[in-house]
């Protein structure tokens, strides 16, 4: 059976994703930065998380030279970071409020979250590579995160206290 790339696409749209920031800095201590919208968390003991950025990315080799990176999770109203990051050939960080993590991967300012990563392992994900992320250091914050769903961002919009039963 042939499944339709479009049709596939529509699909999962459906599935409500977090937006995600990559970052690390570069050899030269440029700061480097990619919008990852596949992210989850894969492992409790150890913590693991996995990212899963496109195989056409000019950015991620670069990243992945840093042996490092740092999550950021987006909050809503960071559209405008989310949509800086995914440009190509362009200074990502120019006006960017940022400042370097406790492991020195550059930490946007305003985000819901927040992750230090070790590389841990990639593997093939067709056009996409699989990344594992050794977890060294987190944060939280209390701000909304900003989503993405049926191909636009989006926000949450609680009708419960978080931490109530779904």
């Amino acid at each position: 059976m042939s499944i339709d790339p479009q049709r596939f696409r529509t699909v999962l749209g459906a599935f409500c994703s977090g937006i995600t920031v990559v970052t690390a800095l570069d050899a030269d201590g440029a700061p480097l930065g990619l919008t990852c919208q596949s992210f989850s968390s894969l492992s409790l003991d150890p913590p693991l998380v996995l990212l899963a950025p496109a195989r056409s990315s000019s950015t991620w080799p670069r990243i992945r030279a840093a042996g490092g990176f740092g999550v950021a999770v987006l909050a809503a109203g960071q559209e405008d970071v989310a949509l800086a990051m995914a440009r190509s050939g362009t200074d990502k960080f120019a006006g960017l409020d940022w400042a370097p993590s406790a492991h020195g991967r550059p930490r946007p300012a305003g985000i819901a979250a927040w992750l230090d990563c070790d590389l841990h392992a990639e593997h093939d994900g067709g056009d996409h590579t699989i990344v594992v992320g050794a977890v060294r250091d987190l944060d939280v914050t209390d701000h909304p995160p900003l989503l993405y769903h049926r191909g636009a961002f989006a926000t949450l919009h609680r009708s419960d206290p978080p931490g109530g039963t779904p």
